[in-house]
């Protein structure tokens, strides 16, 4: 018996749909066991162990369906249950679904309601067991001062923040626009000594070159033209906390030299000013560039760039930890629901594909904003396609021809699972191109009308 199969136990006294149903079942795919009433289904109730009893409401003997359905619902281990009715018991049936049955299908049995019915039945299943995957992976999930690590990766740059976090040393953090460079620079200077002192962070290359130096080192009246008042620097405001110099490598040269004698001798010097003041400082640079190559270009001082690199964390880019990805989303869906008033509960298992083939060449900034977009633009609780971007949308799209059939090769080995798989994706797909036009959707898939209508029904299809 292959366990991985979804186990359907057959209850019902009339031997011909027994052995009907059985063949047409397991013919679909499911492994299947028959009783004939309650008491042989209690039996194998414990030793099948079945995920679906598909059982007919009325049973002769001690315990019809109704019967049989509460007992199971008082088992820890519960298996769904879909009823089976005759002209005149549905009534019955009805209120086995009151009761906690998951469905019922009339008698005579339609063949394609009944794998329809299935299919939906354990397509639900199969997402709850990944919602509970993807929950258990989430309970192992950082989220700390807004960075989410789930990633191994993350993981270990977040324990050397940690470390580095108590010491004076000076940091280096490398990574590209939009990785959570100053999310890590908060989250050493929360995590120091200096926390209770200012966190002073500076862009080095939104400020123009001839002020840079009077921004970080402050003036006296008059050192310059246009210098009416007295200046205090921000190295003088960070005085006993942590200055956070992002984008170090746009610092001019000339400031790179006094940058360095400040880290040297924790002394600064106001333009105008002979009077050196002390100055007790903790730097942390950020830069989306390649230190070592500006460097070997002529662009940034060695004697500086080893002084900055004493500790360094890198933070991967998003495309290099996807893995993270499914936490992303549920923090900033949490986020923007807080702050928009709005109840996203769910994100479409389209949306997540799209996700994770997706380049994110703006990193988690750019998630973010993805995110925040299509919360506005939904009319749902959840987080549909058309609620993204035409890019986002248009990229996936080019790699949908590899990813699918990469993702069905990898799902399955049955041929007749893998081509159902790729349908259903192609129909979504058509849907989604043509606005939900099935006449349009069908061109495009180059079926007739009515056989689109037919796989719509035959596989769930959600329009």
């Amino acid at each position: 018996m292959d366990s991985s199969l979804p186990r359907i136990l057959i209850v019902d006294d009339e031997e011909n749909v027994r052995h009907y149903l059985q063949l047409l079942l397991k013919r679909e795919g499911y492994c299947i066991e028959v009783a004939p009433h309650a008491d042989d289904a209690i039996k194998k109730i414990d030793s099948f162990d079945p995920d679906l009893l598909l059982c007919d409401v009325r049973m002769p003997g001690d315990m019809d369906g109704l019967g049989l359905l509460d007992l199971l619902q008082q088992r820890a281990e519960r298996c769904e249950v879909i009823m089976m009715s005759a002209y005149g018991s549905r009534d019955l049936a009805l209120k086995a679904v009151q009761r906690g049955a998951y469905d019922y299908i009339s008698k005579p049995i339609d063949r394609e309601d009944l794998i329809l019915t299935l299919h939906k039945l354990f397509e639900r299943e199969r997402l709850r067991r990944e919602n509970r995957r993807l929950r258990a992976a989430l309970d192992q999930t950082h989220y700390e001062d807004g960075i989410v690590a789930s990633s191994k990766g993350m993981s270990e740059i977040l324990n050397d923040a940690r470390k580095v976090a108590t010491f004076p040393t000076t940091v280096l953090i490398q990574g590209e626009n939009g990785t959570g460079k100053e999310l890590l620079a908060r989250f050493i200077y929360r995590r120091s000594p200096r926390a209770d002192a200012p966190f002073i962070p500076v862009n080095c290359g939104s400020i123009p070159g001839e002020l840079f130096e009077s921004q970080l080192f402050g003036h006296k009246r008059g050192a310059f033209t246009g210098a009416h008042e007295e200046h205090i620097g921000l190295f003088e405001e960070a005085d006993g906390g942590t200055l956070f110099l992002d984008e170090i490598a746009e610092l001019p040269q000339p400031l790179q030299v006094k940058l360095l004698r400040v880290l040297q001798e924790n002394r600064i010097r106001r333009l105008g000013e002979n009077v050196e003041r002390n100055v007790d400082v903790r730097i942390i640079a950020a830069t989306n560039r390649d230190l070592k190559q500006e460097v070997e270009a002529g662009r940034f001082r060695e004697d500086l760039y080893y002084r900055l690199k004493v500790f360094m964390l890198s933070i991967p880019p998003l495309r290099e930890r996807k893995e993270d990805i499914p936490a992303l989303v549920e923090f900033y869906i949490e986020q923007f629901n807080a702050r928009f008033g709005t109840s996203i509960e769910e994100v479409e298992p389209d949306v997540m594909r799209l996700f994770m083939q997706f380049s994110w060449d703006g990193n988690v900034r750019q998630l973010k904003h993805t995110i925040e977009s299509a919360i506005i633009l939904s009319d749902s609780h959840c987080l549909t396609v058309s609620s993204l971007s035409d890019e986002l949308r248009t990229q996936s799209a080019d790699t949908t021809h590899i990813s699918d059939v990469d993702a069905v090769s990898m799902d399955t080995f049955s041929i007749k699972k893998a081509t159902k798989e790729l349908e259903i994706r192609l129909i979504h797909k058509a849907l989604r191109e043509t606005g939900g036009n099935r006449t349009a959707a069908a061109k495009l898939l180059e079926l007739s009308h009515r056989a689109l209508l037919y796989k719509i029904k035959e596989y769930g299809v959600e329009l």
